[in-house]
């Protein structure tokens, strides 16, 4: 069977260069990307073949579904800090828990003495209990007694205004005042 009877053109009405056309398979006007007629040349439309972007014209930018899809690098920094800390761990348990002539046995001679495998998580338990006991001490230092005038007014305290009616047209929202001793002892207590 012919191709030309494919291609629904008759063979007789054509001339020499339309015949020529014809008998070629795959047409020209074809897609180089769709058509491939060797390994060498798909590996080489491989090669040339560039990314699709698919361009919003609001943006002038790529949409979202062509942007490049990879890992934040905060998230490859948690990955590697997480695999780095799982075996630096299974590295501490595995010389702390196994006997030395085990590890000898292995060929493995050059290690710290098993003193610092109790010694170096005690020591960081009681750094941290401390820290913590100083940080509070150090806000208790800090802290004026209750007895203190600071604990009620202060060079930033403000006085409370009083307003004449005429300025109160002017002014419908009072300015920021602190509530003085007297008027909380009031409230509080209902003048007792």
């Amino acid at each position: 069977m012919c191709r030309c009877a494919l291609r629904r053109w008759p063979v007789a009405e054509m001339d020499e260069g339309a015949r020529r056309k014809a008998m070629e398979w795959p047409p020209p006007s074809t897609s180089p990307s769709l058509v491939v007629r060797s390994p060498r040349q798909t590996v080489s439309l491989i090669r040339n073949r560039r990314p699709h972007r698919d361009w919003d014209n609001s943006t002038r930018s790529p949409s979202f579904a062509a942007r490049d899809h990879g890992p934040k690098p905060s998230e490859v920094y948690g990955f590697v800090g997480s695999i780095t800390t799982a075996m630096a761990t299974a590295v501490y348990l595995a010389w702390a828990y196994t006997p030395e002539p085990v590890l000898r046995s292995l060929g493995i001679t050059y290690y710290p003495s098993k003193y610092w495998a109790l010694a170096v998580p005690s020591f960081v338990i009681v750094a941290v209990a401390l820290s913590m006991a100083i940080y509070m001490g150090l806000n208790f230092v800090a802290t004026p007694p209750p007895t203190s005038f600071s604990t009620i007014f202060d060079e930033n305290s403000r006085e409370r205004m009083t307003f004449s009616p005429a300025m109160e047209e002017e002014m419908p929202i009072e300015p920021i005042s602190d509530i003085s001793i007297d008027q909380i002892n009031d409230l509080m207590f209902g003048g007792r």
